[in-house]
């Protein structure tokens, strides 16, 4: 494929594992628009991308904000013009959309350190929703309108192991990529005659600012959770970032996967692969 004559279009891009696919089409000779809600987190992967001699623009933009979306849209097509690869990696979790404990207990209704089911904050599981899901639906309505003319275009949204089984404690992160693979789905249908398509990459446990304190502690050990991961995942470890750039790679390339669409593709380390016996 003639990468340099690729744009992509990449949310979430200040975060560790987004901002890794930057760096890495970049290098391949992609142009690549990086956004984020924190604009010096997209510049600083940006910068990094330009400091190796490559392309790249940081913008500062929320994917709940249409109009903002929108305005965004047209800034990057004055940019780089065409474009053909779109990276919906935005998203990410709110502690109050989550348990405490991984099952119910009567004593939790009575401990005001307990966040049991009964609860859970209404409105933080649907930022949650909205942040993952109508995210990826809003930046996909914003730049797809442009992509359904250009040909053999590929979007690539972002699930988790989370949407293949739900997890203990996350109810409104796993309701919120299930809700991601099944739109992949929908819209990989919807958009196929317009050769454009659309998969999602799934990966398994990889530590991200996000959830390292949940899966590490202070001295960097493994806390329970992070050792109940390992004994379900076959190959023993967290992801590291390049894990996923073959799955990145292939699914940008219309030469490989000119006829992948409506799959989600686990980088998982056998996670979902796994009954735990």
């Amino acid at each position: 494929m003639e990468w340099n004559e690729k744009v992509a279009i990449i949310t979430g891009a200040g975060g560790v594992l987004l901002s890794a696919f930057s760096k890495k089409l970049a290098s391949k000779g992609v142009k690549v628009a990086c956004l984020s809600k924190n604009f010096d987190h997209a510049k600083k992967t940006a910068d990094s991308i330009i400091s190796e001699g490559n392309v790249a623009k940081a913008y500062g933009c929320d994917v709940l904000d249409k109009n903002k979306l929108i305005e965004i849209e047209k800034e990057i097509y004055d940019d780089f013009g065409e474009y053909s690869i779109l990276i919906n990696g935005a998203g990410g979790n709110m502690p109050k959309a989550n348990t405490t404990n991984e099952k119910f207990s009567f004593d939790d209704l009575d401990d005001p350190n307990i966040c049991s089911f009964f609860d859970l904050d209404l409105n933080e599981i649907k930022n949650v929703l909205s942040v993952n899901f109508l995210g990826t639906v809003l930046t996909t309505q914003v730049f797809a309108k442009r992509m359904v003319k250009t040909a053999k275009s590929t979007i690539i949204n972002f699930s988790s192991m989370a949407a293949f089984s739900p997890m203990t404690k996350v109810v409104g992160y796993s309701a919120s990529k299930a809700a991601v693979d099944n739109f992949t789905k929908w819209l990989s249908v919807h958009f196929a005659e317009q050769n454009v398509r659309v998969n999602s990459i799934a990966p398994g446990f990889f530590l991200t600012n996000q959830n390292r304190t949940l899966l590490t502690n202070k001295d960097g050990s493994l806390t329970d959770r992070s050792r109940k991961i390992f004994n379900n995942t076959p190959m023993k470890r967290f992801g590291i970032e390049s894990d996923l750039f073959g799955a990145l790679l292939f699914l940008c390339d219309d030469d490989a996967s000119g006829f992948v669409t409506g799959s989600i593709i686990a980088v998982d380390g056998g996670f979902q692969a796994y009954s735990g016996v």
